[in-house]
């Protein structure tokens, strides 16, 4: 076991208070269990009481070469005492498992962080495969960081030995032992994730008894070595929060769990009807453990067909729902056509990533906002909202469900890699808060009065049509994809009923804004200097940046954005009492564009598009900037 120290200086020490919270980087092979280490990690720590926020980043590649940068796989925790809204800017520490995870994540420790690595895999093949020409260990590069670096391939081997495994088996165990060290270092209870090994491992118990041993092990290390002053043991304490139920809940599940009560609230069973993509497949996943409560799950063998199907679903009296990412939403982009002009009730989920075409399957980012608004051949309008984090996923499923059922059309729900993959504390909601919008099916009053004549396309006061079961007796009709008289539905691409039905499907979606809230101010004023407006994701580092802005004396507020098509009927006039308008977005400048479409003011972009999220500094320096 070898250390090098860093000596904090005055300077450092005053610009450095006691934190209130902690940011962990787990980082290694794809092959050395990262994300359950983290996730594992995570659950220890929302026991604890912290808040929490997480940030999984996974490697591209299906299978990168071993020790390869291109193979690295890291698992980003911020937990505290106070309330944590991101992943954190820089890690505070960095748990390094080999040469290229050291190489790939120095750069975003913050100077002065704690780096602890795995000396046994440091080998001159690994270093050469991450791209050293010398040690970094060894070699100073490391000196602005506190650096303490021991085997602990060797100490997993030597803590799992007595049960017999293979090399290659037993060195598996090492992210436990990894996580057992972790556990030490900030004041973990093991039993949780003893109870889970033994739950997991129940058909293997030597592989159980192996990896709690390894567990075990590395907290003992840390409690034993004496491995110096920068290690050493922190507790923080519990967050405030409300009284509750509370669990830890990633995007897709709070997803997923939000599709099924918004299927309950409206009273109807639910079709699912998806096909795996990179980062969506998991809402398919968490929806086929849910058969109990109605839903029904079909994995298509495409995306084309696993939209149809949703789309069948819906004509047939169910919920249709559909998921994919960027690319699986352009193949399905005919077929939502086709649900806009049957006009059924369907819940598109959108879970996107970098593009175009493959793109960056595994990293976030925010370019299909476009995609969403427009991306249909026609004036196919449809309406658009965004989850902005995790827990809120939930009642923006919710929220989709009643626009869909109420307004009978299709909904883009969008999120993002971020969400979907991201963790934080959510409490359970009583759903008894809820209110329910039951659907009620046509029966007699789809017919004309005078001559009983089927009307599929007679509206009410939402403008929406009659949802008729098929089978319903004296109700029989056809609707398709081709244009169709106002009212009775028949085929009729006559000037007259094609421009007549293009502007009704067009009001009926702009009327969706008579039943959502007004905007709000989410922090700051309703008028000032400035405003930071953003959508999806963003939310947490915009916040963040806003409030210390804010407590260093400027002008500025946030304003974050759910209903993106419509928009809130009061935003025009919210953004026009603002002197400057900032945009942060993780595309090109997409919301900008349509603010300053709609509304005609001077949004201004802040874009990034490297596939990682917003640092809060990032931000902060852009309001610094444009608040000058």
């Amino acid at each position: 076991m070898a250390t090098a120290t860093h000596e904090v200086t005055e300077n450092e020490a005053k610009a450095r208070p006691a934190l209130e919270a902690v940011v962990v980087r787990f980082a290694g092979d794809s092959g050395d269990g990262m994300q359950l280490t983290g996730g594992q990690f995570t659950l220890s720590t929302a026991l604890a009481g912290n808040d929490l926020a997480t940030f999984p980043d996974f490697p591209a590649e299906i299978r990168a070469p071993q020790g390869t940068t291109f193979g690295v796989s890291a698992f980003q925790i911020n937990f505290g005492s106070s309330a944590i809204e991101t992943a954190g800017d820089a890690p505070d520490v960095l748990i390094a498992m080999n040469p290229a995870a050291l190489k790939m994540n120095t750069k975003a420790l913050r100077e002065g962080g704690l780096i602890i690595a795995d000396e046994g895999e440091f080998t001159p093949r690994n270093l050469a495969k991450a791209g050293y020409e010398n040690n970094p260990l060894e070699d100073g590069s490391l000196a602005k960081w506190q650096l303490v670096h021991f085997n602990i391939s060797q100490l997993t081997l030597d803590a799992v030995k007595p049960f017999g495994l293979g090399n290659k088996e037993a060195l598996r165990c090492k992210n436990m032992w990894t996580l057992g060290l972790a556990l030490w270092m900030f004041d973990r209870d093991r039993q949780p994730i003893i109870d889970w090994l033994n739950a997991k491992f129940a058909k293997a118990p030597q592989l159980a008894e192996a990896n709690i041993a390894a567990l075990n092990a590395g907290h003992a290390y840390g409690e034993t070595a004496e491995i110096g002053g920068q290690v050493h043991q922190r507790h923080l304490a519990a967050a405030p929060a409300e009284p509750g139920l509370y669990r830890t809940v990633t995007g897709a599940e709070s997803l997923s769990l939000g599709l099924m009560a918004g299927a309950q609230l409206a009273e109807l069973p639910m079709f699912f009807g998806g096909y795996p993509i990179t980062p969506a497949s998991a809402i398919l996943h968490h929806l086929s453990r849910l058969k109990e409560y109605g839903i029904t799950t079909f994995q298509a063998e495409d995306e084309i067909a696993a939209i149809c199907s949703a789309i069948g679903a819906s004509y047939a009296g169910s919920l249709g729902v559909t998921s994919s990412s960027g690319p699986g939403i352009a193949l399905k982009g005919e077929a939502m056509g086709l649900a806009i002009m049957t006009e059924l009730p369907l819940v598109i989920v959108n879970s996107q990533r970098g593009g175009p075409s493959t793109g960056l399957p595994t990293k976030t980012e925010q370019s299909d906002l476009y995609q969403a608004v427009y991306g249909r051949n026609g004036d196919a309008p449809m309406p658009v909202i965004a989850a902005r984090s995790p827990a809120d996923a939930f009642d923006c499923a919710i929220e989709a469900v009643r626009i869909a059922t109420r307004y009978m059309t299709p909904v883009m729900l969008l999120t993002d890699g971020y969400i979907a993959n991201a963790a934080e504390p959510w409490k359970v909601p009583d759903m008894s808060a809820y209110e329910p919008f039951p659907v009620t099916f046509a029966e007699g009053s789809a017919l004309e009065p005078d001559n009983d004549q089927v009307m599929p396309y007679q509206r009410n006061e939402d403008l929406a049509r009659p949802w008729i079961k098929p089978g319903t007796v004296g109700l029989e009709h056809r609707i398709g994809g081709i244009e169709k008289n106002p009212g009775t539905g028949n085929i009729d691409y006559s000037p007259e009923a094609h421009a007549e039905m293009t502007r009704l499907r067009a009001a009926k979606v702009n009327g969706v804004a008579d039943s959502i809230p007004d905007q709000d101010v989410c922090l700051g004023t309703n008028n000032g200097r400035m405003v930071v407006v953003g959508w999806g994701s963003t939310f947490g580092p915009i916040h963040q940046a806003v409030r210390r802005s804010r407590a260093r004396g400027l002008d500025v507020s946030h304003i974050h954005i759910r209903y993106i098509a419509p928009f809130p009927k009061n935003l025009a006039v919210l953004l026009k009492s603002y002197d400057h308008i900032l945009v942060p977005e993780m595309n090109s400048g997409q919301l900008k564009t349509l603010l300053r479409d709609q509304f005609l003011v001077d949004a201004r972009p802040l874009n990034k598009v490297s596939g990682q999220p917003f640092t809060i500094a990032e931000i902060e320096a852009a309001i610094e900037e444009a608040i000058r």
